[in-house]
Order: structure tokens, then sequence, then C-alpha cells
């Protein structure tokens, strides 16, 4: 496979598992957001995904409506929602032989959904809820398209790789979000119900209640989001996924190439499965940076040796 196809897959993935993500935490803040009216902020959450100064996004953080606006429609927010699905199209365009029909037709159906009139008058002026629904509900199609008619083969290689590299960095965004709107105080907010919300983020509140019946800790939803494997969104979870779909690669690699990314993926793999970090606070507070430069480290590594990119 050409590297500039395999790249063109790669980060068409990496877009579409930002987006759904970003959707998914819109929709949970938002709701959040009108059980705390009076002193809800969205401060952290535009700290991770505006591309504003500071002092610019201070004056619409209590906004609600204008904060989804600028995340979701804006094109000049190079990390909006609206820009990372027009990314998206424009790499699966370039590789319409490489990925089927239906998933083409797919993404070319959501580029057009986020731009109709009625999707950004429900963001500014309506009721959000409404459209943050479709678009979840079409990400959600996006993936089962991809899952059902994809080949098992390089492109569904180079895919993965992208889909489960972005939602390691995303899980920990969602967590670093939800700790520093409590000032990394897990003493203090130990049992506070608004840990559901990060779990509502995740999609993981209902597998958590089965596994903790209905208890709401931060102990126990950070162990779920950190090192829970039977939970698609955990960190553990999609950093195995990572080391799965680039063990294929092994037969097409350079050994030199291949073995030096094998480690670093290693190495922030075991970081994390044999870490303690549950309710310790400052060591989160020095981890999960640590471990999403990693995952920078290992994608900017990944770049240069299978895309050519310096």
């Amino acid at each position: 496979m050409l590297s500039r196809v395999a790249e063109s897959i790669f980060w068409m993935a990496r877009y579409m598992e930002r987006t759904n993500r970003m959707l998914r935490m819109l929709h949970t803040k938002y709701v959040s957001s009108q059980d705390e009216i009076n002193d809800f902020s969205w401060h952290s959450v535009l700290q991770t995904y505006s591309d504003k100064p500071e002092a610019e996004f201070k004056l619409i953080e209590t906004n609600s409506a204008k904060v989804l606006e600028h995340l979701i429609i804006d094109k000049e927010n190079s990390s909006s929602i609206i820009n990372n699905i027009t990314r998206a199209r424009e790499n699966a365009r370039s590789v319409q032989d490489h990925i089927t029909k239906e998933v083409w037709l797919c993404l070319n159906e959501y580029y057009h959904l986020i731009r109709e009139a009625d999707i950004e008058k429900n963001i500014r002026f309506g009721d959000p809820i409404t459209s943050l629904d479709l678009l979840i509900r079409h990400g959600m199609l996006y993936n089962g398209t991809v899952d059902i008619t994809m080949a098992r083969e390089q492109s569904f290689n180079f895919l993965n790789i992208g889909r489960f590299m972005s939602r390691a960095i995303i899980t920990i965004d969602l967590l670093t979000i939800k700790l520093k709107e409590y000032d990394y105080d897990l003493e203090k907010y130990a049992d506070d119900p608004s840990w559901r919300f990060l779990l509502y983020s995740l999609s993981g509140y209902e597998l958590y209640n089965k596994r903790n019946r209905g208890t709401l800790d931060a102990g126990l939803v950070i162990q779920h989001v950190l090192y829970n494997t039977d939970f698609p969104h955990s960190l553990l979870y999609s950093l195995n996924r990572l080391c799965r779909y680039f063990e294929r690669l092994k037969p097409e690699s350079k050994p030199e190439n291949y073995s030096q990314l094998e480690f670093l993926i290693g190495r922030c793999t075991n970081n994390i499965k044999y870490s303690n970090l549950t309710n310790n606070s400052k060591l989160l507070k020095e981890f999960l940076p640590q471990t999403r430069s990693e995952l920078f480290e290992i994608a900017s590594t990944f770049n240069k040796f299978y895309f050519g990119n310096t």
C-alpha cells in the first residue's frame, strides 16, 4: 500500500474518532450545564478543544450556546467538529478505492448533515440536544459501517491504528478535564454525583453500574476509565488494540522501524498496565500528561516511519 494512501486512511479514522468522542462529551456537558446552571463553566473543555487564546474563551466559557457554536460549527476553530468531519471526508475522498463505497457514502452524508441549516439553527438558537443526538447517531452509523463492510486487510489495520491512537488520547483528555474541574481533589469529590458525566462521555456508565452495583466512587471510576479491558473506551483497552493492529503491519515493515515503534508502544502500554493511580491525585496529575506525550511520540514516530513525514 502506498504511504499516502495509508496516511489518508489513518487520518480519516483519527478525525472521525475525535468527532464522535467530542460529540458525546458535548452532549453530556450540556446536560450537566442545565443541572448546574448557576456556576457551570466550560473552561476546561475550551482549554482542550479551542484554538482561541485563553483571554478570549474566558468571555464565552459560561455561555453554553456560544461554546457549542464555537466547538461544533465554527470553521475558524481548527479543532471544531465541522472541521474534523471536513478533513475526514477529504482524506476519504482521496482513497475511495481503498475503503468501501458504503463507508465513503456514510462519511459524505455526515459532512452534508453537519452543514444543514437546521443543525446550525438548533445549536445557535434552539435546543442543541436534538442536533447533537442526530450527529451522534450518524457517528455510530459510521462506526458500524466501517466494522461490517471493510475487509480485514492493510486498510483496516491503518484505520484502527488511527482510531485507537485517538481514542487513547481522548480518554486521557476527558479524564483530565474532569479532574481539573475538581482541582484534582479526589478526597473532597470522592462520591460526587457528577462523576457519572465522565462515564456518559465515554459511553461507559452502564457497564460501570453493572460492575459496581451503582456505587459512584472516584477511585472506581478512574479504575474503570484507565484499566478495565472489557470497556472499549478505557485507556488500557485502547493501547491493547493499538498493539494488536500494529503487530499486523510487521510483515510489510522494515525490521528496525518496527522494533523501535514496538518498543514505544510496549513501554507506554506497560506503564499503564503496571501503574496504580486509582486514588492518587498527585500521581494522576503527572501521569496523564506524561502518557499523552508518549502517545504523541508514538504518533510522530509512526508518521515518520510509515508515511515518510518528518
